[in-house]
């Protein structure tokens, strides 16, 4: 197995050169994804790298709304994604009908999307925004203004919350975030005296409130790099453990688990559908490719571009 690995990254280097290709993949991924990949990041530093870059390919390591961004944003360069099938619990809880349905009946709103939605969604959207930057944009506008937010319902009230605002929020949630166990986070914490427990805002409030950071991958990996503490209770994807450990090699990062599980982890199923051979096959064929119909990304393009402007 380590020598077929390693003859893969071997061919996947050999074909990125040959093609001009950029390899992008979210913290959540394999780490042999992550060992291979151009750039690392969140859904907003994603964003902001397709946006500039000069490579002709694409190969969006992540899920199929990132690919479906990058499309956005470079229309004119190729995007591909490893598998096709690995989509997102969070944007599968917001349909574009539905969620355009629900804006209809509340006129008059400022529509602010999650990145976490599909472009048929964003294009129902005024404003995308992503958990790094949701609550410095929602701060940006008037104290007054009347927000519909989706689909996230756990960041949505976080953001009320710490903003105090009262946006009419979506129902809907991530699978992953959804699934960790107060209770065991508070045994593990009781285990473990001396450590911090990290918090993603899609997790549910009473998580939040555990916290001693609530934060987007990217925050509380800049947490742990600068923070005193040496070991952290980690409440989001257990892919980020990989470039924790990377970034802060003396540090002790333990995975929180999910209710009902016997392993100490949480992991997103659509995430560890990327794989090394998937990488290979995807620029060797140049397939997968990700297409958004043009009139449909220009008014997915809008509320993106905002986004990218306000943060």
């Amino acid at each position: 197995m380590e020598a077929s690995q390693e003859h893969l990254k071997e061919e996947i280097a050999r074909l990125r050169k040959e093609k001009n290709a950029l390899i992008m993949a979210h913290y959540y991924t394999r780490p042999e994804i992550q060992e291979i990949a151009d750039f690392i990041g969140d859904s907003l530093a994603l964003a902001r790298q397709a946006a500039r870059t000069d490579a002709e390919i694409i190969v969006m390591c992540g899920v199929h709304f990132m690919g479906e961004t990058a499309k956005i944003l470079c229309p004119g360069k190729k995007v591909l994604v490893p598998d096709m099938e690995a989509g997102c619990s969070l944007a599968d809880s917001c349909d574009p009908e539905e969620f355009a349905a629900f804006t209809a009946a509340h006129p008059n709103h400022t529509v602010i999307s999650y990145v976490n939605t599909s472009a048929a969604v964003k294009a129902h959207t005024d404003i995308v925004v992503t958990s790094g930057n949701a609550r410095k944009i929602i701060e940006s506008l008037p104290a007054d203004e009347k927000i519909i937010f989706g689909p996230d319902r756990n960041l949505g009230e976080y953001i009320n919350s710490v903003c105090g605002r009262q946006m009419l929020l979506w129902n809907g949630a991530c699978h992953v975030h959804e699934r960790f166990s107060l209770e065991a986070i508070v045994k593990m914490k009781k285990e473990h005296p001396g450590s911090k427990i990290l918090v993603h805002p899609e997790c549910r409030k009473p998580l939040q409130l555990i916290a001693d950071k609530v934060g987007s991958t990217a925050a509380l990996l800049d947490f742990a790099r600068t923070d005193e503490a040496q070991e952290y209770i980690v409440v989001t994807e257990s892919g980020i453990l990989f470039e924790m450990q990377r970034e802060c090699p003396g540090k002790t990062f333990l995975p929180a688990p999910a209710e009902d599980s016997e392993c100490q982890c949480n992991e997103c199923d659509f995430m560890k559908l990327n794989t090394l051979e998937k990488v290979y096959k995807a620029l060797l064929n140049e397939s997968p490719e990700i297409n958004v119909e043009p009139e449909l990304a220009a008014r997915a393009l809008r509320p993106i571009e905002r986004m990218l402007q306000l943060s």
